[in-house]
Parts: C-alpha cells; sequence; structure tokens
C-alpha cells in the first residue's frame, strides 16, 4: 500500500490556463521514468485552478520526486506560469483502494 503523498494546489495566471495545462500534460512522461512514484495525477478543478497529487510506497520514493525533474520544471516555471507560488501539502494516506 501507498503510505505517502503529495498536494500541489496551483492557480494559473490570468491567460496562462491553457499552457499550464499543457504543462502539466507534458510532465507524464517524465513521471513515467520515477520507478518510486506509484500514482501520479494532474488535474483542473476550476477554470484557473490546478493540481497533482501523487502517492509513494515510501519517503525515499517521495524525496526523489521531490527533486527530480518534474519537480524541477514545476519550480523553473512557476513565476511564469503561476498566480502564487505552488502550495505543496506532504500526505500521510491512511487508506487506499
Amino acid at each position: 500500500m501507498d503510505r505517502f503523498g503529495i498536494l500541489a494546489i496551483l492557480e494559473a495566471k490570468p491567460g496562462k490556463e491553457q499552457e499550464v495545462a499543457e504543462f502539466l500534460k507534458s510532465a507524464q512522461p517524465l513521471v513515467l521514468q520515477e520507478v518510486g512514484t506509484s500514482a501520479w495525477f494532474a488535474f483542473q478543478t476550476g477554470p484557473t485552478s490546478f493540481g497533482i497529487f501523487d502517492t509513494f510506497a515510501d519517503e525515499d520514493g517521495r524525496n526523489a520526486h521531490l527533486t527530480g525533474e518534474v519537480a524541477k520544471a514545476l519550480f523553473d516555471k512557476a513565476e511564469e506560469l503561476f498566480a502564487a507560488k505552488p502550495q505543496l501539502s506532504m500526505a500521510d494516506l491512511l487508506a487506499t483502494k
């Protein structure tokens, strides 16, 4: 069972919504290469609201993801694409299916 997660909340700058969506879609191949990332979801919840949720079996996998290529790209693009700094929350998973 995956025991660890990360929730990232992202708010697109006005006019950057499509670029954020494309950026998130383009990250999938990078995540597929991460052996410690069990599940990865990029989503949109409103016109300018986006997010990422990932799960990991252990803290090593989560830490590797936090220092991996997707995280680097996210923070490299943050000022250009997002209205505010991405909000990251570490999660301890209590139950999964």
